[in-house]
């Protein structure tokens, strides 16, 4: 089966912040097999799923972008639950509720796909994707081969794993999830929808889920609230209202727009608290000189 490629596919339709540019031509695999022989076939292609957590420079992409939406698959047995990658988590969230396994609960209200949560390790009200972990299978771009990866080799730490440096790009993912009752498993996910709600924007207004990453022994979103960044704008972008650690797309804004939105906010707590917040949003896609000295910046590389 030849896989299904658009050229010049613009990329603000397929993310959570309606933001980006387009990209040289978009490969839409539906299985392993396809999206292993692009990986060995294209060269140093971008790989997205969900595109929850990233933006997508609005100047666009220059080169192929693999996007991994219709890799949908999944497999449950006993207490086994074996996903591809670009399977979205609040889906099998519910799988697993209605097969009465525990373990999913907080990825009930995330926007993502199994290879973003895996990637970050995403975690919520006490639970994390490396609690239930179990081996994964992932291409090797040095080998190029497949290879297995166990719990311990994918190095899991607070949004992190070895997938973010950049050798190994996730396939599928298997879980090992505890029996619990169909009640217990509802309430609990009513639970983290309820605080969802309160406390973080809609899919329907345009976001990215948090900004930056929680620094140790405290709050990011603690942390904007008491250096007044709530309600700051910058062109189209503005720190919502509800929570000072989201950025919410009011009216058709730029990458330009969000980075320079972030800096003031990291540029705030740096200079209350002489805390460098680190960006939990990655700036995927073609950088301005502006944007490239904002991010060099955020990512304390000048």
């Amino acid at each position: 089966m030849v896989c299904e490629v658009k050229e010049n596919y613009e990329l603000k339709r397929h993310t959570s912040f309606k933001i980006g540019g387009c990209a040289k031509r978009a490969f839409f695999p539906t299985g392993v097999e396809e999206f292993t022989n692009l990986l060995t076939e294209l060269d140093n292609p971008v790989i997205l799923g969900n595109c929850s957590n990233v933006l997508i420079s609005s100047q666009g992409i220059d080169g192929d972008v693999i996007l991994t939406t219709k890799m949908n698959a999944f497999e449950v047995v006993n207490n086994t639950i074996t996903a591809q990658c670009g399977v979205k988590v609040p889906m099998l969230a519910r799988e697993a509720e209605n097969r009465c396994l525990s373990g999913f609960e907080f990825m009930i209200g995330f926007p993502g796909s199994i290879g973003g949560a895996v990637y970050m390790n995403a975690s919520a009200h006490s639970q994390a994707v490396s609690d239930t972990f179990k081996l994964c299978r992932a291409f090797d771009t040095e080998t190029k081969k497949v290879v297995e990866l166990n719990k311990d080799e994918m190095h899991f730490g607070y949004r992190k794993s070895i997938l973010q440096e950049g050798r190994y790009i996730l396939l599928d993912a298997k879980f090992e999830l505890t029996p619990a009752s169909a009640e217990e498993i509802t309430a609990v996910m009513q639970r983290n929808l309820e605080f969802r709600k309160d406390r973080q924007p809609s899919l329907s207004t345009p976001n990215a889920g948090s900004i930056f990453r929680n620094p140790a022994n405290d709050s990011a979103g603690r942390l904007l609230e008491k250096a007044g960044v709530k309600g700051l704008k910058q062109g189209g972008a503005q720190v919502w209202l509800g929570h000072a650690n989201f950025i919410v797309n009011m009216e058709d804004a730029t990458s330009t727009d969000v980075s320079m939105l972030m800096n003031k906010m990291y540029n705030e707590v740096k200079d209350k608290y002489t805390i460098k917040l680190e960006p939990e949003v990655k700036f995927i896609g073609i950088k301005s000189k502006e944007e490239d000295e904002l991010w060099d910046t955020m990512l304390n590389k000048k």
